[in-house]
Order: structure tokens, then C-alpha cells, then sequence
């Protein structure tokens, strides 16, 4: 918790001055009864009350600290209900993801828990899905159609290769369709994927990329990657983490396969077997302001993504809460006056 205008905190120091300023006011009366015993005021010497008459004091200097912390503007981070947004899928569809160490194949394992995660999301959730392997690829633009979605995953099949920063940049492309994201990532687009000149003897020059923002900032949108391999193909994931990093879009990692893996063969007697890169995917994760995953069966990867569920669902932002502390102040002197006036009647 913070406050606006923490220099109010400084009244606090009247507190201790209230205190002495009460009891010296007690004693002065008990003087005053010793010099005249008939009156009234001997009997706040009663042992049965001798605690009991400090409580409406006690509330009401709490009381009033509680109205000082509210003059204080006292800010928190609040955690509410997600309003909306978007969630990009990156799935990683390499031949690697056709192992079976992971019941029934690594595919459908994923397959299974990205559709329990589209299923229990908040429906104001849009949900977009790519696909990558020797490169990426938009399978199902962002949506909140289930039926879609379901379908647009059944899809995907095991190809070659793995590019997990191409994934990341097709991914940031279609949260910012309005920016070149390939033109953020060094190596990747620009003039080597353009051939001839232009027409235009006066081209113009790009748009400039945006400002770089905090990290994790962006509370729109986010990526969750699953992949159970290294890159292999395409720009360098940790350059595209970097770009999602200045955009404020937070890449949510997930490293998916056993520690040994499987030994797959292709045509020509050709074998390979997936080698997970971590630290990759740590990196991507950190860079980004998120967090990384690791699941070696389909329970475990269900399980993350039911946490991702939580995680993503969820806005966090910093709220003003000087009306609880007022409200507080105000029922502790309601209680001060309320015993004062049911204790000392009696009296």
C-alpha cells in the first residue's frame, strides 16, 4: 500500500499528544473528587469501571488515526475481474510434437488442454490460435466463438522444424495489426523480403515503431506459448521477446515433454528426438514480465493452463481506498458514542 500525499501521515504525531492531554484531564478530576467525595464523580474510582471508562477514548483516538490515513489518499492493487482482452495460443506443431511419451501423442495432448483452457476462460475473452513449425502461422484470428476455436486447434498438424520467434511475431502482428512487427525484430523482414525497387520515386519511410513501454504493461492482450523443442528456424525468440517486452506484452511460456524424450524417424531412416530449451523460454518469459512452465504429461499441462486461466482472468490495478479508512473512522466513533452514552448514564 502507498499514499498520494504521504506528508499527512505526519499528523499521526498528534496521537501521543491526545493521550497525554486525556490523562492529564483524568488525573485533574481525581483531585477534584478527593477535595469533595460527595460528589458524583468518586464513583469513576470503582474498580468495576476503573477499565471500562477508557474504551469510548481508546475507539475514538482510533478513530481518529483512521481519518489521517484517509487524508492521506491511500492507493492498492486491487485485483478484479477481467473486463476483456485477448489471448494468443502459440502451439507449437513441429515433428517432434508426434512423440508418444506423452499419452496418446504429444499433438493431441495439447490439443486436449488448449480446448479446456478456451472452455473455462471468461467469455468476454477473445482467443486467438498460432500454429508454428518451420514458420508461423494465423490458424483462427482472435474470438470468443468456442465452436471455432475447438475447430481451428483439431486442425493443426505435425509439420517440420520449430520457429518460436517467428511464433512470437506473428503472434505480436496480430494484437498490433497496425504495426510491422517484422520491421522491430532484427534479421527479420524489412528490404531482404522485399525485391526490386519502388515505383514511387519518393517512397515513404516506415511509420517509427512505438515508444517502448514498461514491461507486462499491456493489460489487453497476452501470449501463451507451448513448445517442446528449440528454434530452429526464423529470428531469434529472445529478439522477438524483447520486441513483445517494449510493446508491454507479456509471453507466458510453457515447455512441454518427459526429460528424455522420444526417438522419432522419418523417411531414410533419418531419426531425431526434441531437445527442450529451457533457458530459452525462461529468458522469454522473464524479458516479458511472465512466467515460465514446464508439464511432462497431459494432467500437468491441463493444470497450467487452468492457473494461466486464473492469471490471465484477472486485472490488477491500483485503486484509491480512502473511503474504507473513512468508513472505518466512522463506525469506531458511532461505537465510542453509543458506549458513552449507554456507560456513563449510569453513572
Amino acid at each position: 500500500m502507498t499514499f498520494l500525499w504521504l506528508n499527512m501521515l505526519w499528523l499521526l504525531l498528534v496521537a501521543p499528544v491526545l493521550v497525554g492531554v486525556y490523562f492529564w484531564l483524568l488525573k485533574r478530576r481525581k483531585k477534584v473528587a478527593l477535595r469533595f467525595p460527595h460528589l458524583e464523580l468518586l464513583k469513576l474510582a470503582d474498580h468495576q469501571h476503573r477499565y471500562r471508562r477508557h474504551v469510548p477514548a481508546a475507539l475514538l483516538l482510533i478513530a481518529f488515526c483512521l481519518l489521517i490515513f484517509a487524508m492521506s489518499r491511500p492507493v492498492a492493487v486491487v485485483t478484479l475481474a477481467s473486463r476483456g482482452g485477448t489471448i494468443i495460443m502459440a502451439m507449437d506443431v513441429s515433428g517432434s510434437m508426434r512423440a508418444a511419451d506423452v499419452a496418446p501423442t504429444r499433438i493431441t495432448a495439447s490439443q486436449i488442454a488448449a480446448k479446456a483452457f478456451i472452455d473455462k476462460r471468461a467469455q468476454p475473452i477473445k482467443i486467438g490460435i498460432v500454429g508454428f513449425s518451420g514458420s508461423a502461422f494465423l490458424v483462427q484470428p482472435p474470438t470468443t466463438d468456442t465452436v471455432a476455436l475447438d475447430q481451428a486447434i483439431d486442425s493443426l498438424r505435425p509439420q517440420f522444424t520449430t520457429a518460436i520467434g517467428a511464433a512470437v511475431v506473428t503472434s505480436l502482428q496480430t494484437i498490433f495489426p497496425q504495426v510491422n512487427i517484422g520491421l522491430m525484430v532484427p534479421g527479420f523482414g524489412g528490404e531482404q523480403f522485399t525485391s526490386g525497387g519502388s515505383l514511387d520515386q519518393h517512397p515513404k519511410p516506415p511509420p517509427p515503431p512505438p515508444t517502448p513501454v514498461t514491461p507486462g504493461s499491456y493489460k489487453s492482450a497476452a501470449i501463451v506459448l507451448m513448445t517442446d523443442g528449440r528454434n530452429t528456424s526464423g529470428p531469434d525468440p529472445i529478439d522477438a521477446a524483447r520486441v513483445a517486452a517494449n510493446l508491454g506484452v507479456r509471453i507466458y511460456t510453457i515447455g512441454f515433454g518427459t526429460a528424455n524424450g522420444q526417438l522419432l524417424y522419418f523417411g531414410g531412416g533419418r531419426g531425431m528426438r526434441a531437445a527442450l530449451d529451457e533457458d530459452a523460454l525462461k529468458r522469454m518469459a522473464t524479458i516479458t514480465g511472465a512466467q515460465y512452465f514446464h508439464a511432462t504429461s497431459s494432467t500437468e499441462l491441463t493444470n497450467i493452463y487452468q492457473q494461466l486461466t486464473t492469471k490471465l482472468q484477472a486485472d490488477k490495478e491500483e485503486t484509491e481506498i480512502s473511503v474504507f479508512f473513512v468508513a472505518g473512522a466512522a463506525m469506531f466513533a458511532l461505537i465510542s458514542t453509543v458506549l458513552s452514552i449507554l456507560w456513563y448514564r449510569k453513572f
